[in-house]
């Protein structure tokens, strides 16, 4: 008789700690829900990514065109503007850039895309970002000389002078870099787009 409340106490702290337990589970639907929640982040941020950089290049020719029209009488002020958005434009690119090469490398491990259909985005992107790195680090700097020795304005009309006529190359050279930069971007979003269709 006396055992039995010992017995009835062992009893119910088993029950407590089965109860304990069973709530503490963690149940079998949360790695999925983790994972899906984990797929939807990094494939915002590869998209805002890809939409940031993309629209700084699509928008940029509109802001030097409104620009250089709203400083007729002032090409220099003007380039001067024009060239500070386009080093910002590089930086914003670079970094864009990199998250994206970072996001498409793990993109098959968390199963958000195939192996093989992120390689060629992957290549693309670095072609991106050789063209702004060479654009950021090597026409800027080359044009800014050529502004320094012109006497820190350059006549581009004056077609005669050495150092005019560099500068119009470089300048034109830069064109030619940043209409390179939007295409490879549209051809990454296209297969970007297309590793969606799919993915795994």
């Amino acid at each position: 008789m006396g055992g039995r409340p010992l017995f009835r106490e062992i009893l119910v702290r088993a029950n407590s700690q089965r109860y304990a337990v069973r709530y503490l589970t963690i149940p079998s639907s949360f790695p999925a829900l983790y994972s899906s929640k984990m797929k939807t982040l990094l494939r915002t941020i590869l998209f805002l990514a890809l939409i940031v950089w993309l629209g700084a290049e699509i928008f940029f020719p509109v802001v030097a065109a409104v620009t250089f029209g709203s400083l007729p009488g002032a090409t220099h002020t003007a380039g001067t503007i024009v060239g500070e958005l386009l080093r910002i434009l590089h930086g914003m690119g670079i970094v864009c850039g990199l998250v994206l090469l970072a996001l498409l490398a793990l993109a098959p491990a968390w199963n958000i895309f195939k192996p093989r259909s992120v390689l060629a985005p992957m290549v693309l992107l670095v072609l991106m970002l050789a063209c702004t790195a060479f654009s950021q680090y090597g026409i800027i700097p080359a044009m800014d000389r050529d502004r320094a020795a012109a006497g820190g304005a350059i006549d581009t009309a004056d077609s005669t002078n050495p150092v005019t006529m560099h500068f119009n190359m470089l300048h034109n050279r830069s064109e030619h870099v940043e209409m390179a930069i939007l295409l490879f971007g549209i051809a990454t979003v296209v297969l970007v787009a297309r590793a969606e269709s799919t993915r795994a």
